[in-house]
């Protein structure tokens, strides 16, 4: 058996690197993760669902971070699931559950209850947020991630309608330095937004 893949640090920020991908998943860049996993605020016991988990990479760093936490990861594609079944292994985590499901038909299926939600993807995205609203507990977070303006009306809707407290809207503009032949250039990832709320 091989040894866990180590991060010994209480700090977010796996490297990108580390993780198993498949060609075309989406994957929650670094320095995105970051951000996200402080909008989440995950206590040390709390129950986090993460759902269209795509890599896995939110849900094994939370997992990383918070031992004692429970996450579950919910993803349709089956080889998508078994790619992040693959990344637990390869980080030693025991606390996370993969299921095979669509948001949010399979909502109703997950226990425990969640304190925190992060919602990744799905369509649409206002009906996943609102749905997953119901099974927030009191007092519980709702982090929430999109590429597009659509996605953003939606996600921003959603938080309107449910009534959340505290709502917060970032937009994150990353650059990262790569190196192309003998030059060095700052490439730009993908803007994302990031929205939050409280029940």
């Amino acid at each position: 058996m091989s040894t866990p893949f180590p991060w010994p640090y209480r700090t977010p920020g796996i490297p990108d690197s580390a993780f198993e991908r498949i060609p075309g998943i989406p994957m929650s860049p670094r320095e995105v993760r970051v951000l996200v996993l402080s909008q989440l605020r995950l206590g040390e016991n709390h129950c986090l669902w993460d759902i269209g988990a795509g890599t896995g990479t939110i849900a094994i760093e939370a997992a990383v971070l918070c031992p004692k936490a429970q996450v579950i990861a919910v993803e349709r594609d089956a080889e998508v699931v078994s790619l992040i079944e693959g990344n637990c292994k390869k980080f030693g985590l025991s606390n996370v559950q993969v299921i095979q499901g669509t948001a949010p038909d399979c909502l109703q299926q997950l226990s425990p209850r969640p304190d925190r939600i992060c919602i990744e993807g799905g369509h649409p995205l206002q009906e996943i947020l609102e749905s997953c609203w119901q099974y927030l507990s009191p007092e519980g977070r709702i982090v929430a991630t999109t590429h597009s303006l659509d996605g953003l009306y939606g996600l921003s809707a959603g938080l309107a309608a449910v009534r959340a407290h505290h709502v917060e809207v970032i937009q994150s503009a990353v650059n990262r330095l790569e190196h192309r032949g003998r030059a060095q250039m700052l490439v730009s990832l993908d803007p994302t937004f990031v929205l939050s709320g409280e029940k």
